[in-house]
């Protein structure tokens, strides 16, 4: 199968469409995120989510240098941020884009983070999604998150989020505490 992989290696000031320049490769790669990262996860970022909900590169550098936080990206073109604090992860953001999805670049990021959310202590992983997403409702539903709550229009453009769990401990409850 082949997958593509925007080109990372453009400086600031750079098109969205240079950034974007595809080039074949022939599996996927993920690595961790780190200083060097930004302005390419801001690139996927931009290039899966409309302008107004698009993180640029100081917001994903500044979530970079939180606390608990950890990136991961794929060169194919998905990049995805989580955060964990005492016993619970969750995913911030994840994006692929558009001329990489449907090559499992999503599903792999996904679970790279489920196994460093289980290695990081983790009892359970969290996200909220848009519920006009269905492209990543199914991902989730498949790779089993349950839903645990609703936000009543969340999002700009009035959609809910659905709010979703994933217990990453044997016998506990998506929606449970995890606290004695």
């Amino acid at each position: 199968m082949e997958v593509w992989r925007p080109c990372l290696q453009r400086g600031p000031g750079a098109s969205r469409e240079s950034v974007l320049r595809t080039t074949p490769l022939a599996f996927p790669m993920i690595i961790p995120a780190g200083p060097a990262h930004p302005l390419a996860m801001a690139a996927i970022h931009a290039a899966a989510f409309p302008p107004s909900d698009a993180w640029g590169p100081a917001v994903i550098a500044a979530q970079l240098g939180q606390p608990g936080v950890f990136g991961l990206i794929d060169e194919s073109g998905g990049m995805l941020l989580a955060r964990i604090a005492a016993d619970e992860a969750e995913i911030l953001t994840l994006a692929v884009c558009p001329e990489a999805r449907r090559h499992g670049i999503a599903r792999a990021l996904l679970a790279e983070a489920v196994s460093q959310a289980r290695a990081r202590g983790a009892a359970r992983l969290l996200l909220e999604v848009s519920a006009l997403n269905e492209a990543a409702c199914r991902l989730y539903e498949t790779t089993g998150f349950m839903r645990v709550g609703l936000r009543k229009r969340y999002y700009a453009d009035g959609a809910d989020a659905l709010i979703l769990a994933l217990p990453l401990m044997p016998n506990l409850r998506p929606g449970a505490n995890t606290e004695s």
